[in-house]
């Protein structure tokens, strides 16, 4: 049973948030490209003593994808064409990649890869972007329903079913 399904079942999800907390060198900067190039609304911000400040940005939904070594490498390769990324990627669902890409270019990320339609049928586009983070923008080109249908595409669920 999902997390989610655990919530409809009256039972209240055992995580509410993920928050990723990314320690930037400059913050100012670092924070102008994710709050206004990227577009995450700031939600709370937060200063303390000593120049302390932390921007809590909102990034809607959070997921955390777990990826084995094989999986990491085939990502790379159909995103990007070679191993670029480290062991944390953080990747962004917009509605439209090549608009966030342009945004993104323009506020100072590095392009690792343009925008790429992915075997998964989304739009994917690589970058190196402040705070040090190897980020991803992603824009989903057919519904979740569409891409259950595709080979390779399903829950870890669903594969040990059809496996038994």
């Amino acid at each position: 049973m999902t997390l989610s399904q655990d919530a409809e079942n009256g039972k209240p999800p055992a995580v509410r948030q993920l928050r990723l907390v990314v320690e930037a060198e400059d913050y100012e900067a670092a924070l102008a490209f994710y709050r206004d190039a990227l577009g995450l609304p700031e939600q709370a911000a937060f200063s303390g003593g000593d120049g302390a400040h932390v921007a809590i940005l909102d990034a809607g939904r959070a997921t955390l994808e777990i990826a084995n070594p094989a999986q990491k490498r085939m990502i790379d390769d159909v995103e990007v064409g070679r191993q670029v990324a480290p062991k944390i990627r953080v990747a962004f669902e917009v509605d439209d990649a090549r608009a966030a890409t342009d945004r993104l270019l323009s506020a100072g990320a590095e392009e690792v890869a343009p925008p790429t339609v992915t075997p998964w049928q989304s739009l994917n586009a690589r970058f190196d972007a402040p705070a040090g983070l190897h980020i991803s923008v992603f824009q989903e080109l057919r519904s979740l329903e569409e891409r259950e249908s595709l080979d390779g595409f399903g829950t870890e669920e669903g594969r040990r079913e059809d496996s038994s």
